[in-house]
This record gives C-alpha cells, sequence and structure tokens, in this order.
C-alpha cells in the first residue's frame, strides 16, 4: 500500500509540474534562482549540488511559483480537506518546492551522487505532507511539510546507501532483522551462534544464514573471491567501511536538527532557570548537576529536579503540535538531543 502510495504521489507530483509548464506565464526574473531566500545555498563551494545544471535549471523552473501567505496557505489546506479541490492541493505543493531544496541541502554531504534524487524523494515528502496536514492543528504548514520531505529523504538515503541492499523480498527483510536478534539471544543462554544453530531455529537454509552475515556482518570471506561467478571484482575491492553506520550518523543529526528548530521557537516562553536548565543540562554534552544549577540560583536540588521535570513537560506539549512521533526522542525523563553522557545528579 505505501509503494503504491509513493507511485501515486510521484505521478501526481509530476502531473502537477507538467499542468503547470503548460500555462501561460511570465518569463522568470533574471536574478539567480538560489538566491531566492528559501534556497540558501551552503558555504561549502565543494559540494557537488552546487556545480550540478540540473539543479541551476530546476531553481530556475520553480521559481516562478508564487510563495503563499500563511492565510493563504490555511485556507488552501481547509479547502482541500473539506472539498478534496485538486487546484489547493496542486498549489500548495508547487509553492513549497523550494522548500524541498533548500531541506535536501541538509542531506547532501551524506550522498555524494546525483543530487537530485534527494529533490526527487523529497518532492515525494511534500505530496504526502499536503495530503495528511491537518489546518485545524495550528501547526505552520512548512513545518509540517519539512517534516516529511526530511523522512522521505533519510529513508531513501538509508535504503540505497549500501553497495548490498539487505534485501528485497519479504523474507529476506524478515531475516535481516531476526538474525541479530536471534545471535544475541544464543549467546546470552551460553550457546555459540552457529550457521546450522541459527538456521534450524530461523527455520531457513544455512546458505541464507551466510549470505545475510556477509552483508550485515562481513562474515569471513576470501577477500580474493570473485564478488560472482561472472566477475573479475574481488572482495577486497567492496570492503565496507568500518567507522559508523551511514543509517546512526544521519538519523543522530537529523534528531538534532529538527529538535533544534523546534526549540528555537520555544525560548522566548522560557523563564530564566528554564532556560539555563534547558542550555546546560538538556542540551550539553557534558551536563551541569543538579547542585550547581542550585547554587546559581539560590534553590534546592529538588526545587531545580521540578523545574526539570515541568520544563520537559512543556517541551513534550510543544513538539506534539508538530511531531506526532516526538516520544521516540524522549526517553523516561530524558531528552535525546545532545550526543554526550546522560544527564548528572
Amino acid at each position: 500500500m505505501a509503494r503504491q502510495w509513493k507511485q501515486t504521489a510521484s505521478a501526481f507530483a509530476f502531473f502537477m509540474m507538467q499542468k503547470e509548464k503548460e500555462k501561460e506565464k511570465k518569463s522568470p526574473p533574471e536574478l539567480e534562482p538560489y538566491l531566492h531566500p528559501l534556497v540558501v545555498m551552503p558555504e561549502d563551494e565543494n559540494l557537488p549540488a552546487l556545480s550540478n545544471p540540473a539543479l541551476h535549471r530546476y531553481l530556475q523552473e520553480i521559481s516562478q511559483y508564487e510563495l503563499l501567505s500563511r492565510e493563504a496557505t490555511e485556507e488552501l489546506a481547509i479547502r482541500l480537506q473539506e472539498t478534496g479541490d485538486p487546484d489547493a492541493a496542486y498549489r500548495l505543493v508547487s509553492a513549497n518546492l523550494r522548500l524541498v531544496v533548500k531541506v535536501a541541502m541538509d542531506f547532501q554531504k551524506y550522498w555524494m551522487q546525483n543530487f537530485m534524487d534527494l529533490v526527487q524523494e523529497g518532492n515525494v515528502g511534500l505530496v504526502q505532507a499536503t495530503r495528511k496536514f491537518d489546518p485545524f492543528r495550528g501547526v505552520k504548514f512548512s513545518y509540517y511539510a519539512a517534516y516529511w520531505i526530511r523522512a522521505y529523504i533519510l529513508k531513501f538515503i538509508m535504503d540505497n546507501w549500501r553497495l548490498v541492499k539487505i534485501g528485497t523480498t519479504q523474507a529476506q527483510r524478515k531475516l535481516f532483522f531476526s538474525l541479530n536478534k536471534e545471535k544475541k539471544l544464543l549467546e546470552a543462554q551460553g550457546f555459540k551462534p552457529e550457521i546450522k544453530l541459527l538456521a534450524e531455529r530461523l527455520n531457513v537454509k544455512e546458505s541464507e544464514i551466510v549470505e545475510m552475515g556477509q552483508r550485515m556482518d562481513n562474515w569471513e570471506v576470501s577477500l580474493e573471491s570473485p564478488v560472482r561467478n561472472d566477475s573479475e571484482d574481488e572482495q577486497k575491492s567492496f570492503l565496507p567501511y568500518e567507522g559508523p553506520d551511514i543509517e546512526e550518523i544521519v538519523a543522530s543529526q537529523e534528531i538534532k536538527d529538527r529538535l533544534a528548530d523546534l526549540l528555537s521557537g520555544l525560548r522566548d516562553q522560557l523563564n530564566e532557570k528554564e532556560q539555563v536548565i534547558l542550555q546546560t543540562r538538556l542540551l550539553s554534552d557534558e551536563p551541569q548537576t543538579l547542585q550547581v544549577i542550585a547554587d546559581q540560583f539560590g534553590v534546592s536540588r529538588e526545587r531545580v529536579r521540578q523545574i526539570e521535570a515541568n520544563l520537559l513537560n512543556k517541551l513534550r506539549k510543544h513538539f506534539e503540535k508538530v511531531m506526532p512521533d516526538i516520544k521516540d526522542f524522549f526517553t523516561g525523563d530524558h531528552l535525546i538531543l545532545n550526543s554526550g553522557p546522560g544527564k548528572t545528579e
């Protein structure tokens, strides 16, 4: 069903682009399209997007689409939700195509191939956001759309990063998610996770365990052995990167960037103590202790703990308006935003 919607969304976006081309409009302005405030080019001139002719042509093309005020956006969103008006959907999508490029710029360092791949996936996310947006929740459409755009771009990067994909069939994907779990379970029970035992426990062939294990963990194979029977390439030509997984790097940075954006709209509503706790405990890589903050304000450690608990509750309520899955970024009374150690007492 998800794949069917993605195909439909892609077709819908393409249809709207073609529809706009057919309209008689004045020529776009002579200014460089990437100078538009919603499409800020990064400072790193070595990034591939800056030298991509396709991107410059695309920016020139979408610069003709009129931006919408918040009031106009809300009016169109309400019309779309109540009547299903395709013209309202078309205007919402076309007016936010520059937002897709802006968001995609944040991910190009993780995808050094065709930057337009990211833009295409982001456009599908934009269409999905247009379809799901609820104008009565009091959330700006651009914030909500950026969430979906990032999600689709992130998924595309993770799905296509590795040389060998984890698997295309349902059975392969099930094995992928089960294999490491079963290995750890056997080890916890005192058994050595041998191929034969894993195959019996997971009810699959031993060859499937070996193949999936090689994909996931680079299990022992000869570096001189060919990748395929008809290939001269050897395994050593495709040694996996031993650093952190790209999934972990991108996902971690995505969480930080997204929550940091949302926090910027809340800071003015916090009092002095809350701002200090937010900055020196919740957002710090080296959180201060409760006692240090208590001494700073001349209150008890318990009072600081209470303020912090109230602040976390305030953050949850603020985030839930624009991020339905915000619970994924909280664990107990902790906010998952910094990469340093947990909070200290």
